[in-house]
């Protein structure tokens, strides 16, 4: 069942309004949650001993845990979301697939995959797991558009979420298989495949930095280029897209995104696939704002998710890949639902 590709409209003048206004919120909603981020834990540390360890740091332990924790923590969160929301959009905007997200098509369970089985083979550490989640992101969404293919024919959206499923099952299962197998691998890394947050530090972050920062500034380069082509190849040629050069440049950008972010904190599951939905009832279809929008949106869901897991158990902690799974998996099936794919 293919969808039709979405028609661009001029904004009405409420949006314009919106658009800038809602951007600005959202700015302001991110610096709260991280505020929220570096204060809330296990021993809430007002924020006045928060700057006092960013400005003057004395070396006590509320000036330790805010530099080395806490303050790390967030700032990969930040990061982590920012990238995994602009994923999810661009693999929408991409495929034409609302279902469409990093950790549905496989992508995250690629990258993850070649973690698991580069921890395996070489015992290596979390800062080293870059290049690996960058081969396995790649070969998984190659993987998943030519299963999703039939010849000639497009991959639907109804194949690639089928495809990414099934390469999803196959991918966990082979990660699985080497945790029971070895339990150097599973006590290295459990952690780290359910998505966490917890336990990074700085290093982690300076390793991914580059790439975030190169795939982030490639996404928001493709806004224009984007919305010609969700008008339809043959309408986007005459407008003067190249869609071979776009759609490579958004699958390296993809492949960036989710490799960078999946090194850094493991594979998280529905973010990529919330948030555009989330940024479209504001930006409407215009990518130019979706793509900004995603960002900043895809930031504060992660970072809310990792507050909230600190404090919905006492003396104890969810992992952040948990938390986003309990928000986005009743939002994919109310997509499917809606949008009539359950019915083959």
């Amino acid at each position: 069942m293919a969808l039709r590709a979405p028609t661009l409209t001029r904004p009405t003048p409420a949006r314009r309004v919106i658009r800038p206004i809602g951007l600005l919120a959202a700015l302001g909603i991110l610096a709260v949650c991280a505020l929220l981020s570096v204060t809330v834990g296990s021993k809430p540390i007002p924020a006045t001993d928060v700057w006092a360890a960013l400005t003057a740091y004395d070396g006590s332990y509320d000036h330790d845990v805010i530099r080395s924790l806490r303050l790390p923590r967030t700032v990969i969160g930040v990061f982590v979301g920012a990238a995994l929301g602009l994923a999810g959009a661009l693999m929408q905007a991409l495929t034409r697939n609302p279902l469409a997200e990093p950790g549905i098509l496989g992508v995250n369970s690629g990258a993850a995959a070649a973690v698991v089985v580069t921890a395996l083979a070489f015992g290596s550490t979390g800062a080293t797991y870059v290049w690996p989640a960058f081969v396995g992101a790649a070969l998984a969404a190659a993987a998943v558009y030519t299963l999703g293919s039939r010849g000639r024919a497009s991959a639907t959206p109804v194949r690639l979420a089928l495809a990414g499923t099934a390469l999803t099952v196959v991918l966990q299962g082979l990660i699985h298989g080497v945790f029971v197998l070895n339990d150097f691998v599973f006590d290295r890394i459990r952690f780290w495949q359910v998505g966490s947050l917890t336990g990074r530090d700085l290093d982690v972050f300076w390793q991914v930095a580059p790439f975030l920062v190169a795939g982030v500034a490639l996404t928001l380069c493709l806004g224009p280029s984007l919305n010609a082509v969700a008008l339809g190849d043959d309408l986007a040629a005459t407008l003067g897209a190249n869609i071979p050069l776009v759609r490579a440049a958004t699958a390296v950008a993809v492949i960036l995104l989710c490799g960078a972010a999946t090194a850094a904190a493991g594979p998280i599951w529905f973010v990529g696939l919330v948030i555009p939905h989330a940024a479209r009832l504001i930006t409407g279809p215009d990518q130019r704002w979706l793509l900004p929008y995603s960002a900043v949106l895809g930031a504060v869901l992660l970072t809310a998710a990792d507050i909230l897991g600190r404090v919905v158990l006492p003396n104890s902690e969810l992992e952040v890949g948990i938390i986003t799974a309990f928000v986005g998996a009743p939002l994919f099936i109310a997509l499917v639902r809606s949008r009539r794919m359950a019915q083959l």
